[in-house]
């Protein structure tokens, strides 16, 4: 990777920030400096003034030319692009990459969600008891289709972390503390969350 300028419009909380950084870390690009953009900050205002977000939210990676990426998952893939995170073989990578559409087609929109309704005081009023019990029905639903796929396998493709397991992890880590979901029922995605905090150069929430 070449660049030498880039910069990472990151919001501390988000699990969707975190995963390019935690991607970062495991690449040792710790020559990419955050620009930290929380909810209700002054430099959330500013980037939206200055428009470095493009779709209206973190994550964003500004390239040397000024170029700005968004969408957590699409940063990824531009910055896993020939590392070890992802496969060399086309069947593979198209596998990762279903993986990282299912995280955010139903994945984020569960675990993260019920997590956020939980955590930010500006969601509080949708925290319903009937919309927080919809959502833990569907989130454990969701991880046990992670926990039997990884019944069999340390990884969810493949024998080394990919770009899928990083995707994952994000929110799937704070289930339980952030979302209120109980882990016990899924030693094997208990087993893989340990794996990935094993990784050299990671780095938590």
């Amino acid at each position: 990777m070449k660049d030498q300028t880039m910069k990472l419009y990151s919001m501390p909380s988000s699990g969707n920030s975190y995963k390019v950084r935690l991607l970062l870390a495991l690449l040792g690009r710790h020559d990419v400096p955050c620009i930290d953009v929380e909810y209700g900050s002054a430099t959330l205002e500013q980037a939206h003034a200055e428009k470095r977000l493009p779709f209206g939210k973190a994550p964003v990676l500004e390239l040397d030319d000024g170029t700005l990426l968004p969408e957590s998952n699409a940063i990824l893939a531009y910055l896993g692009k020939d590392s070890r995170f992802v496969p060399n073989d086309p069947l593979a990578q198209a596998q990762m990459l279903s993986w990282m559409f299912w995280e955010q087609n139903q994945h984020e929109g569960v675990i993260a969600v019920r997590a956020a309704l939980l955590t930010y005081p500006h969601r509080k009023a949708q925290a319903t008891p009937e919309r927080l019990a919809e959502l833990l029905v569907s989130g454990n639903g969701l991880l046990q289709i992670m926990d039997d796929h990884l019944s069999t396998r340390d990884w969810l493709l493949g024998n080394n972390a990919s770009l899928a397991d990083i995707c994952l992890y994000a929110y799937t880590h704070t289930a339980e503390t952030r979302g209120g979901f109980d882990l016990t029922p899924f030693p094997a995605l208990r087993g893989w969350i340990g794996r990935v905090a094993a990784l050299p150069g990671y780095v938590g929430l």
